[in-house]
């Protein structure tokens, strides 16, 4: 009976990740689309919303140390409940980035931005792509889609090198929009991270089925 309990409440847990991590994809999406909309309104909205997030994480945690301490897991279930605790953590703060680009586009304003997003928007997509595709690797328990997940890592941070030439550009153009220009780096910093994030919860996706913890970056 322990054993059934103990596959039933990782699985769960799975599952709650799985849809924490949507809800953080969904945030880092909206942080972008409200970054070039210029509302205002929906921007608090994702700050505010990063609340319930947090709440996600702190409900698996909790659950996470109740399975260890009732149900006596061992070896690979073991290995597993660490992770899940460990990708939670970093699917928070994946979340946190797109709170902090809400709150980048506040302190923009309302006004139009300078130049045209073309680069930023790019970038996102393929990190909430690579955090889909890093929850079927966790679901599926694969190491190598997890490993396939975290090398396409590499092409974020060549889109965040090509975002930094831009801003350079922008700036080198128009010395008055060094303001939003140095906002606007935040951003791409903020979304290359989110990137770095999912390589770690790669990492934790291999360890769970190999038992070895490998640098995947």
């Amino acid at each position: 009976m322990h054993r059934d309990n103990l596959e039933r409440g990782i699985l769960e847990l799975r599952g709650e990740v799985v849809e924490m991590s949507g809800r953080a994809g969904g945030a880092i999406r909206e942080s972008v689309d409200v970054l070039a909309s210029r509302d205002a309104t929906a921007a608090q909205r994702l700050v505010d919303a990063d609340e319930e997030i947090n709440a996600m994480r702190y409900d698996i945690e909790e659950k996470c140390l109740s399975l260890i301490a009732t149900q006596q897991p061992v070896a690979g279930d073991l290995r597993a409940l660490f992770s899940i605790l460990e990708i939670a953590t970093e699917i928070e703060r994946i979340a946190d980035y797109a709170k902090g680009i809400a709150r980048i586009s506040l302190a923009i304003g309302e006004k139009p931005l300078s130049h045209p997003l073309v680069t930023i928007p790019i970038a996102a997509e393929k990190v909430c792509s690579m955090l889909e595709d890093a929850m079927k690797a966790l679901v599926a328990g694969s190491p190598d889609m997890a490993r396939e997940v975290a090398a396409r890592d590499a092409a974020v941070d060549l889109l965040n090198e090509r975002i930094q030439r831009e801003i350079m550009t922008f700036v080198m153009e128009d010395h008055r929009g060094i303001s939003e220009a140095i906002r606007l780096d935040w951003i791409a910093h903020n979304i290359e991270r989110a990137g770095d994030r999912i390589v770690n919860i790669c990492e934790r996706i291999a360890f769970t089925a190999t038992g070895e913890l490998r640098d995947l970056d």
